[in-house]
């Protein structure tokens, strides 16, 4: 790769900057938009150095997938309530004239049997054109949004994306590249999951393994549903997800000596940031103080039996829940728990970043619009 065309490549933009005050270029806009299982989720940023500034936002829970797992399709309802949702975003990128934009859905669009036929009434109505992406570039995209906060000590890296009808599992091996670089090196997973060129001079992040498990916490709580108790549930929940990742098990070439420092895991979805809140306590959201937030395993669990002690009404009231997750929190816990339990760290690193950041760092980058600069 020549060095000029590496330009870009490295910087990386600071997920969620505070809106801006001065209106900005249109032409310098880029918008992205993740439609996921149980929610639509929006970005709208400027490039700015090696970062990037948020000008507007919007997230709507719209449980797209709610009853995909009885019927196999995407019911009228969580059609409608998508597209009204998605008509909102329409309006917010016209008001803004955002030309760059990438516009994606997944695990729900892509396991319903009419995926391709919502698709079609999605652009016939709102005027937007999404595109179903594979599980990989899922993963890719979540990846390279967590690289700040990669220790320079991590050797082996679990990234962790529990979204609402999927999970995906990235592991990394960090052992070829140099401390400093380590960061850096995983930005460019965004270029895919094989190993760089040969003679190349920028050092590769080796993808050992990634996955991408058909379930997170809306789709694992439907399948679970039939059970009143909330301890029993939480437990088949959690052996269920164990057995789906049987073969994607690094523990087996770690060592038995306990934790070990080199390994991290990195969590980034709704299940991890609200955990995360309710540890710290907070009656009211800061991402100031979540993101970057290392729990270890034990105050992770001690979360996890509050939660079960709340039961269902209890949860519902918690203001660090809240009412359109205390139905979810259960399954995205069970699916956490177990990954803690077969990763050879009791430390989590809190992410509150994912696959809008991802995509913009991606159309940024690619349009060589940032500068390189520090991680």
């Amino acid at each position: 790769m020549a060095a000029n065309s590496y330009k870009g490549t490295a910087a990386f933009p600071k997920p969620v900057e505070p809106v801006s005050k001065d209106k900005p270029d249109a032409a310098s806009l880029y918008a992205a938009l993740d439609l996921g299982t149980n929610s639509c989720r929006m970005l709208v940023a400027q490039p700015k150095g090696s970062q990037f500034h948020v000008v507007d936002s919007f997230s709507k829970s719209v449980q797209l997938g709610r009853g995909l797992e009885q019927h196999g399709s995407l019911s009228r309802a969580s059609i409608n309530r998508t597209i009204a949702a998605l008509k909102i975003c329409r309006k917010k990128l016209e008001h803004h004239k955002v030309r760059n934009m990438r516009l994606v859905a997944t695990e729900a669009c892509r396991r319903a049997s009419n995926g391709e036929q919502f698709m079609a009434r999605v652009t016939g109505e709102t005027g937007l054109k999404l595109e179903i992406i594979r599980p990989e570039e899922e993963a890719r995209l979540a990846v390279i949004s967590c690289a700040p906060l990669v220790s320079r000590h991590t050797e082996q890296l679990l990234v962790v994306d529990i979204g609402g009808g999927s999970t995906e599992l990235v592991w990394i091996d960090l052992t070829k590249v140099a401390p400093p670089e380590r960061a850096r090196a995983i930005m460019r997973v965004r270029q895919g999951f094989k190993p760089g060129r040969a003679g190349s001079p920028f050092p590769s992040a080796e993808v050992v393994d990634w996955i991408s498990v058909p379930l997170g916490v809306a789709t694992l709580k439907d399948q679970f549903s039939d059970v009143a108790d909330d301890g029993a549930r939480f437990a088949l929940m959690s052996c269920h997800f164990e057995e789906l990742i049987a073969e994607f098990a690094p523990y087996k070439t770690a060592d038995d000596a306990g934790p070990r420092d080199d390994f991290q895991i990195i969590g980034t979805s709704g299940t991890v940031t609200t955990v995360a809140a309710s540890h710290l306590g907070l009656r009211r959201y800061d991402r100031g103080k979540v993101d970057g937030l290392r729990m270890t395993s034990a105050q992770i669990n001690s979360v996890i039996q509050d939660y079960l002690a709340m039961g269902p009404d209890g949860r519902r009231r918690d203001p660090r829940i809240g009412n359109d997750r205390q139905a979810l929190i259960l399954s995205g816990v069970a699916i956490l728990q177990t990954l803690m339990r077969v990763w050879p760290t009791d430390r989590l690193s809190v992410a509150d970043r994912g696959l809008r950041e991802g995509l913009l760092y991606a159309q940024m980058s690619a349009d060589g619009v940032l500068e390189d600069g520090p991680v």
